[in-house]
């Protein structure tokens, strides 16, 4: 899905949606060369593992352009690798969120029983038209408002605040020197588009451990729960339910009710507190680009600065700026194994 650029790897990572998450791991295992002893610390394969979970969701919730996620799927390994990140992230949890984590991996691993079950009685005979027809069962061929996978049409009844909710999440990936992939056609807003950036963070975050010093891998932490908090902790939540109740029963039920999971798991993982929208904060307009508006620096009603969408996720650094004011947040991992 994303092309990525990274400044402080000297190597150009290009994922793509359509790549397994074994290929998917071991192209961002070819960026660390000879690592250090520290690549087997607890924080390392919290980081590493919650990279993979994220991958796993977000390619199951986007729209299956060839069979490579139905052979995924059939051939067992997608819950095969799901259980295997979350015995590992169990293994390393350490006690990082408490009760409510452990509680969470375990209520994910019955949900990786269940899309075993659903792929052994249902989807082992599916073609790829089958799986295609269930996705546009769920989601529409158009945005449809029973469940819509896009970030700007909960809590933004305005364009103009939808505007500047997708400037902002813009920010963010411009910070970390990413950006769509021309093969995906979907918005920046898309649910699946912000769990690969998720999958990003939490695997540069186990880069950074390895590579570099605690203040850099403090800023991809602080910017990880940034996200939660702010963007997806927010809206995910209420996605979710809507997608439960639109699915009713399938593989996207399932899927749904693995990521409200995933997201109560990361909160308490992360310690953040986000304010999730209710079924009455959703009132989505059509999201329409005002005239001669663009999302590559930054939220528009804060005048374009990049530098002020940088102090915001705390990414000064990775530009070679001396990181100042860091919003810091109470609980959830810190900067160093």
């Amino acid at each position: 899905m994303w092309a990525w650029v990274e400044r402080d790897i000297q190597e150009i990572i290009v994922m793509t949606s359509k790549q397994s998450v074994q290929s998917a791991t071991s192209s961002a295992t070819a960026v660390i060369p000879n690592p250090p002893t520290i690549k087997d610390s607890p924080a390392v394969e919290r980081a590493l593992n919650r990279s993979k979970l994220y991958l796993l969701i977000s390619w199951s919730l986007l729209y299956p352009e060839d069979e490579e996620f139905l052979d995924y799927l059939q051939c067992g390994e997608f819950v095969e690798d799901g259980r295997a990140a979350l015995d590992a992230l169990q293994a390393a949890l350490d006690g990082q969120g408490g009760d409510r984590a452990k509680q969470k991996i375990a209520s994910l691993k019955k949900q990786l029983e269940h899309v075993e079950k659903l792929v052994a009685s249902e989807c082992v005979n599916w073609q790829l038209s089958d799986l295609q027809a269930e996705h546009r069962r769920v989601f529409s061929n158009v945005i449809t408002l029973d469940c819509p996978p896009y970030e700007t049409l909960f809590g933004n009844d305005h364009v103009f605040a939808q505007s500047h909710v997708m400037g902002d999440i813009a920010g963010f990936y411009k910070a970390f020197g990413v950006e769509l992939s021309k093969d995906i056609h979907e918005r920046l807003d898309h649910l699946s588009v912000e769990f690969e950036f998720m999958h990003f963070l939490a695997y540069k975050e186990s880069y950074s451990r390895c590579h570099d010093g605690a203040d850099k891998t403090q800023i991809v932490v602080d910017a990880q729960k940034k996200f939660v908090k702010n963007h997806i902790g927010r809206w995910v939540p209420l996605f979710c339910r809507m997608l439960t109740k639109k699915a009713d029963s399938g593989l996207f039920k399932v899927v749904a009710d693995m990521t409200a999971d995933w997201m109560e798991f990361e909160t308490a993982f992360l310690g953040v507190t986000p304010q999730p929208y209710t079924e009455t904060d959703y009132r989505p307009a059509t999201f329409n680009s005002p005239e001669g508006q663009t999302y590559e620096c930054g939220a528009q009603d804060q005048g374009n600065e990049l530098s002020m969408l940088l102090n915001e996720v705390g990414a000064q650094s990775f530009m070679d700026v001396k990181d100042k004011d860091k919003d810091k947040e109470e609980g959830g991992p810190v900067g160093t194994a």
